[in-house]
């Protein structure tokens, strides 16, 4: 195929930049024998997207145009045009809109992805000579991206050395968070001298940096200030560790903490799916008293696989109790009376979720996602929250499709529910 000219301007009244010049300019500089495998490049690429200025469907037109080039290799010294029709190209890119699909052709251009070889009349089309070779071509050309194969794959390595590194940062921050709320709650439970409170209030403070977008260096900044004050707490802990209270036997402590009340809460909503799995692969959480196993022989397959304590989830969501025989009106202090069990508080859930018009569809799928034990404690939340839910059903379907793409947790529901009761009866006792 002959080479048309040094330089090839744009058709019409699109203008000619410095940027263009310069990528055509890498295009002609390239070895001739020089390969690469288009699919390679193009997964580069993807990765590097955003370092690039390049949106989603600017790539997926992108693969568009490499469906037209026949080889899955590229060579600079083939002929690398591909002259497909804006119709054919916008089928190929899963029916994209022709405004859209011209404006990220641009976006390809100005990237230095591909070049625009126009032709006089601005179509795209091919001339073929005697022996039926194509001889002279007008469309894209894709010889940038044998050109620039190594710095697309080397933003695209930038790229996932950021990801690990904003991955191990999430780690840090997720298992500093686990720490000091279960050191916490050990001061609180066993009694300790100190001002947990005071530290739970410093904890929320920190937490509360934590925003969904937050970059490495904010990730990072807010790890190591987790780590510390998790150091501190535990170095307080540790002061403690030969006192005569701790030598009490095991059974004794799983008691303790069955009954015991914890006026920790974690509202904010980042890393749920991290506390998720958190909760599912944590031992501790899955303890049952002695005595709440004898009253649950029979009844042992209704209880949860995840780690959620039944005395949080009744902290939570008292309103419940009204609905398991024996336990009507102790919604103020749910937990003063004797304990329900847990094949009790999940035949009340399945009343509950009658009551509230969930149908038997989204209730079975809730079920099969989540689990039976985590879809009652969310009806029983749905119940806590009254009037604010105003379409169970539809809030319940929702839920389980955020459990299926592994983004909800029935943590961070019970901990704003917390929260609100413990501001309310903060509020009461400042107008006392």
């Amino acid at each position: 195929m002959t080479q048309q000219g040094l330089v090839t301007t744009p058709f019409g009244r699109r203008t000619l930049s410095l940027g263009l010049i310069a990528t055509q300019q890498q295009a002609r500089a390239v070895e001739p024998a020089k390969t690469v495998h288009k699919w390679k490049v193009f997964q580069a690429i993807t990765e590097a997207r955003d370092k690039l200025g390049l949106p989603d469907r600017a790539i997926a037109v992108l693969h568009a145009l490499l469906s037209f080039h026949q080889e899955t290799t590229l060579t600079a010294g083939d002929p690398l045009i591909v002259f497909p029709s804006n119709e054919k190209l916008c089928i190929r890119a899963h029916g994209i809109a022709p405004a859209t699909l011209r404006r990220h052709l641009a976006a390809l251009v100005e990237a230095g992805i591909v070049i625009r070889r126009d032709s006089p009349n601005g179509k795209r089309y091919a001339r073929r000579g005697m022996d039926g070779e194509v001889s002279l071509a007008f469309g894209f050309e894709l010889t940038p991206l044998v050109a620039r194969a190594e710095e697309f794959e080397a933003l695209a390595a930038e790229v996932q050395a950021e990801r690990r590194a904003l991955r191990l940062a999430r780690e840090r921050v997720t298992l500093a968070r686990r720490d000091i709320t279960k050191m916490i709650l050990l001061g609180m439970e066993e009694a300790l001298p100190g001002d947990w409170q005071g530290l739970h209030g410093q904890y929320l403070a920190l937490i509360g940096r934590l925003k969904r977008s937050a970059n490495l260096a904010d990730l990072e900044a807010i790890a190591g200030d987790l780590e510390g004050f998790s150091a501190e707490i535990l170095k307080h802990l540790e002061l403690f560790t030969n006192s005569p209270e701790t030598s009490a036997n095991e059974s004794h402590s799983e008691r303790h903490k069955q009954n015991s009340k914890s006026d920790l809460q974690e509202s904010e909503p980042a890393f749920e799916k991290d506390r998720s799995d958190e909760r599912q692969s944590d031992p501790e959480t899955l303890e049952f008293s002695q005595t709440e196993q004898g009253r649950e022989g029979e009844a042992a397959a209704t209880r949860p696989s995840l780690g959620t304590p039944l005395p949080m989830v009744l902290e939570a969501c008292p309103d419940i109790l009204d609905y398991i025989p024996g336990q009507e009106g102790q919604g103020s202090d749910p937990l003063m009376s004797r304990p329900p069990s847990w094949a009790e508080f999940l035949k009340a859930a399945e009343l509950v979720r009658a009551m509230l018009g969930i149908s038997p569809d989204a209730w079975r799928d809730a079920v099969e996602t989540m689990g039976q034990a985590d879809a009652s404690i969310v009806v029983a939340a749905i119940l806590q929250k009254g009037d604010e839910v105003r379409f169970p059903g539809g809030y319940l379907r929702a839920l389980t499709e955020k459990k299926r793409e592994g983004q909800f947790s029935v943590g961070p529901i019970l901990m704003a529910l917390i929260g609100t009761k413990l501001k309310a009866m903060r509020g009461r006792k400042g107008l006392m």
